[in-house]
């Protein structure tokens, strides 16, 4: 069973958003993580983009593919983790910590409750 932790939202396509004040922190899901098997790179977004809803703002390199991430809502993206340059693998080992991927100032932060909690994610998965 994939680890989904209360207290954030998700999406269809495996992101994770969590509400941290005024902004978002963005990253996939271990569920995602675990069937992309080990990420080896990531082609990461700069800190002051402006993302639509679904827009792809980042790709996931793993062993087995490579993967768009899309933004589960519109903001400008506000930091970007840097670390994953050189430890690509922080997504593999700490999806929900270590392993985000950028953070967001929503243009509508009430949107959030549009997305999936995590019994919905769980539903979704089917565990």
């Amino acid at each position: 069973m994939s680890d989904i932790p209360e207290g954030q939202y998700y999406t269809k396509e495996h992101e994770w958003i969590r509400v941290e004040g005024d902004e978002v922190v963005i990253g996939i899901t271990d569920h995602a993580q675990d069937a992309l098997t080990d990420i080896v790179y990531i082609e990461l977004p700069d800190a002051g983009e402006m993302c639509e809803e679904m827009g792809e703002f980042a790709i996931v390199e793993s062993v087995k593919s490579a993967s768009p991430i899309f933004a589960p809502l519109a903001g400008e993206i506000t930091a970007v983790n840097e670390a994953l340059d050189d430890a690509p693998e922080l997504m593999n080992q700490d999806p929900y910590g270590e392993g985000w991927i950028i953070r967001m100032k929503l243009d509508d932060p009430s949107a959030v409750s549009t997305l999936m909690t995590a019994a919905d994610y769980r539903a979704e998965l089917g565990e």
